[in-house]
């Protein structure tokens, strides 16, 4: 029998992680409708503080990996600078989308096209070299 993966070319990926993903992805499209419809605009959240801190250490965390992960020309900087494109993008979206004050969104906007964003697509630049690189080792 003949693995999606092979037509593909990847042997290292399982036949059933295509179809396990796809069918994740079309799952959450009713749920995503169902939480735009029932969740309130407002929320209070106990632990805020720790979630925003704690979600900024995470980030920190990353991009010092994507550092050393150049620094020393490793393998992991692909993945390293995938996840941290991806830890900027969704900081980017939340501070906007939560900014409660017209200050707090100004200053949520111009660190979003200014530091995220940019800083986002260098990683995925960074991710994309990367791959390259090790695609010809």
């Amino acid at each position: 029998m003949l693995r999606l993966s092979q037509v593909k070319g990847n042997s290292s990926v399982p036949a059933w992680v295509v179809p396990l993903f796809a069918l994740s992805a079309i799952v959450l499209v009713p749920t995503v409708v169902l939480l735009f419809v029932v969740l309130p605009s407002t929320h209070q959240s106990e632990h805020w503080d720790i979630a925003w801190s704690g979600f900024d250490v995470m980030l920190a965390l990353m991009l010092l990996a994507v550092a050393v992960t150049a620094w020393r020309s490793s393998p992991w900087l692909e993945a390293a600078a995938a996840a941290a494109a991806t830890l900027l993008l969704v900081d980017a979206w939340f501070d906007v989308l939560t900014a409660s004050t017209r200050s707090e969104l100004v200053l949520a906007l111009v660190e979003a096209v200014f530091v995220e964003l940019p800083l986002a697509l260098l990683c995925v630049w960074l991710a994309r070299g990367a791959e390259r690189f090790w695609a010809t080792r």
